[in-house]
């Protein structure tokens, strides 16, 4: 069965390009320092079973095979075109390759955007041919391709073994890093491998379907340094990330253009960590350093998944168990707590001097036995509160370390976790400081499938991977889908006077978007002359109130001077208000002031931040945090692309540093999580109900015991030019 049949309904058209019946090398070469001689020796070498067709008009023969003197000299229908020849040459190859039906070509040569604008436009060219034919284009600017099931090796990569790790990487040294890692490893192989390059056709999304497709492919891995469209990435990982796990290393970070956008959450927005987050709200298991890349893929190829985040571990050394304990602390996972029976059990087969407290000590009793580790690998497999195990410490090199004789007891420890590993669904990981010697025990371990690694570190990320996975396929079945929000036609109308008159939303006009739709804002009035504020202040009477001036050319209130808190009366205000008036003139002297917006004080609270962003990668992201005026300096946030589920933005609440404020601290109250989660939903389905809402800035919410307050709204509305034409014609 397709492995998610039923999740992408349509077959991903890259299976006839990447397992091609036939390939044409155009720019093929007998020249060992061409990229066409490359290929062919790739093809050739690897016994590649389709049919060959070498193109060059100067050549009877390459590399023994007969050469044609163009594309359309071919006999028989090639599906895949690799073209090694430079990239003014491209475009008219491309539509001969249409005109003779081929799928798919792969453009190697560099030249094109990445260059500037006579490349972009050279581009363009290509990309104009290629949709007018039908050809679908890999690159260009790629390292190449290979899929080793099939012998395709376009790369003429020397000693990669065929297996079921799937490689998308935009850089050609990071592959060759991994094969070289992989042949050391001696145990990993791979099924295919594309460089993107400059994504001009064919991008991450339509790549990471394929290897959710790929029967081959267990496990896909991706080295990503920009996204093309991030958003449809997210729905296909969703997708495969059901089915396969999928892992990903993001480098760099977006350009420093976005730190200027025109609100706390356009600041922080198109970070590393925000993709990182995103990333992970799809299910994606994201490595922090490139060495945890090929362990960590292992691992979920091998392993899969963990019920969840509890460990328990087994050393026979106290250092080496503290360092585990701490790594593991650090990762998020959690060290079991052994059962009572557990404990007895591993006291009856060790010394009296073990502890059998987690992380268990086994404190010399596996020294003249070391197939006693297996055993207490076993007993803690079968305690309820374990989700996975690991081995901590010098298995495999007992027979090094003490005695040549002790190598049976290895042997047939090894043997004891392999039937383990057979028998429980809970993961079993080994860290062993003999592991880059490859002692016999743990070849026999690496051969039979269990994950074998010379780091404590890269060992504790593929645990957290593990339970990451597990809690995440788990909450996943019971994902719902909130109810979608119609939007209210005055509230649209709100948007579009705001764009008809270039503006963005009034802040009374924020809180009724908000307070339409069911989230509790105070009440507010709006004066706009002398008059007006006398008989606001009679209505609020001896109420602590504030004011904020309104007006679309200040933006950011406080830096004008436009805001007074804690007003009690009528002078009170009158005095604010010219306060006001004075300060803002100073700010911006043609600033167009509508008013004053007057509100009650909020009570006592912690000060959270719920913003969102049109990211213009991975369109509407939510954003919450730690609120209040530093929130852009602490960057203590979590993003979620909308819309959300109640997990998501219940993990949302959990992710920050913060969380422990929110939980009470120095006598003060829990914050209501429940009516704050139901919070950001509703943001969520608002911002899905009307597509004129660019950005939102809830700063600062203040969260009560028993509620919140939103103190400050603020809505930027996208400039749309059309809308703001028909809105002028329908009022004229």
């Amino acid at each position: 069965m397709n492995p998610i049949e039923g999740h992408l309904p349509i077959r991903s058209p890259l299976h006839d390009i990447l397992a091609p019946a036939g390939i044409a090398v155009i720019g093929a070469s007998n020249d060992p320092t061409k990229r066409g001689y490359k290929a062919m020796v790739g093809l050739i070498k690897d016994g590649y079973r389709g049919d060959i067709f070498p193109v060059n008009p100067k050549a009877d023969m390459v590399l023994g095979v007969k050469a044609w003197p163009s594309v359309t000299a071919i006999p028989g229908n090639p599906e895949l075109a690799l073209i090694c020849t430079p990239a003014a040459s491209v475009p008219g190859l491309v539509a001969e390759c249409g005109r003779r039906g081929i799928k798919g070509a792969i453009i190697l040569a560099s030249g094109f955007a990445e260059v500037g604008s006579d490349g972009a436009a050279l581009e363009r060219e290509m990309m104009a041919k290629a949709e007018a034919h039908g050809v679908r284009i890999i690159g260009p600017n790629t390292s190449g391709v290979f899929n080793l099931h099939h012998r395709v090796n376009l790369l003429a990569l020397d000693n990669v073994k065929p297996g079921d790790v799937g490689i998308i990487s935009q850089s050609g040294n990071m592959l060759l890093a991994l094969a070289l890692e992989a042949q050391h490893n001696g145990q990993v192989g791979f099924s295919t491998y594309v460089g993107p390059g400059n994504q001009s056709d064919i991008g991450f999304d339509d790549y990471l379907r394929y290897l959710g497709e790929d029967e081959n492919t267990r496990v896909a891995t991706l080295y990503v340094e920009g996204f093309r469209d991030g958003r449809k990435f997210l729905e296909v990982a969703r997708d495969v990330t059901a089915m396969k796990p999928v892992v990903v290393y993001k480098s760099g970070s977006t350009e420093e253009g976005q730190k200027a956008a025109s609100s706390h959450t356009g600041a922080l927005a198109g970070s590393y960590a925000m993709t990182v987050d995103l990333l992970r709200q799809a299910g994606v298991s994201v490595v922090q350093y490139s060495d945890e890349i090929l362990p960590v893929a292992e691992g979920l190829g091998l392993l899969q998944k963990a019920r969840g985040k509890r460990v328990a571990v087994i050393s026979d050394g106290g250092g080496q168990a503290t360092i585990a304990s701490d790594r593991l602390a650090e990762a998020g996972l959690e060290l079991a707590a052994l059962s009572e029976s557990t404990r007895q059990r591993l006291r009856d087969v060790l010394f009296p001097q073990a502890s059998t407290v987690n992380p268990v000590d086994v404190a010399g009793s596996t020294d003249a036995n070391p197939s006693l580790l297996a055993t207490c690998m076993e007993i803690v497999a079968e305690d309820d509160n374990v989700d996975s195990v690991f081995l901590v410490g010098m298995f495999g090199g007992y027979s090094i370390r003490f005695a040549e004789s002790l190598m049976g007891d290895e042997m047939r420890g090894a043997e004891a976790m392999v039937d383990l590993a057979r028998s429980t669904t809970k993961p079993l990981v080994i860290y062993s400081l003999y592991t880059p010697i490859k002692p016999p025990a743990l070849r026999r371990l690496h051969e039979a499938g269990l994950p074998v690694y010379a780091s404590i570190e890269q060992s504790v990320r593929v645990l957290a991977a593990l339970g990451e996975r597990g809690q995440y396929l788990a909450q996943n079945q019971r994902q719902v889908r909130e109810t979608a929000l119609a939007p209210k036609p005055e509230l649209s109308g709100l948007f579009q006077r705001a764009q008809a008159e270039g503006r963005d939303l009034f802040e009374h006009e924020a809180r009724q978007l908000l307070r339409e739709h069911g989230i509790d804002v105070p009440m507010e009035r709006v004066a706009r002359s002398e008059p007006e504020l006398e008989a606001v202040a009679g209505e609020f009477g001896d109420v602590p109130l504030a004011m904020k001036v309104v007006s679309k050319d200040i933006l950011h209130k406080s830096d004008a001077g436009g805001v007074k808190l804690g007003l009690v009366g009528e002078q009170a205000l009158q005095r604010a208000r010219a306060d006001i008036l004075d300060s803002c003139r100073i700010y911006d002297p043609d600033a167009v002031i509508e008013g004053m917006l007057v509100t009650p004080m909020a009570r006592k609270g912690v000060e959270v931040i719920v913003g969102v962003v049109r990211d213009p990668i991975f369109g509407p992201v939510l954003m919450f945090g730690l609120g209040g005026v530093f929130v852009e300096i602490l960057e203590d946030v979590a993003f979620r692309s909308i819309p959300l589920s109640r997990h998501d933005a219940a993990s949302m609440v959990e992710q920050i540093k913060a969380k422990k404020i929110l939980a009470g601290v120095r006598g003060e109250p829990a914050v209501d999580k429940e009516a704050l989660i139901d919070l950001l939903l509703t943001v969520s389905r608002i911002v899905e109900a009307y597509p004129q809402l660019s950005e939102l800035d809830l700063n600062p919410v203040i969260v009560h015991a028993d509620g919140y307050a939103v103190v400050d709204a603020r809505v930027i509305v996208e400039r749309d030019t059309q809308h703001t034409l028909q809105y002028k014609e329908s009022v004229a």
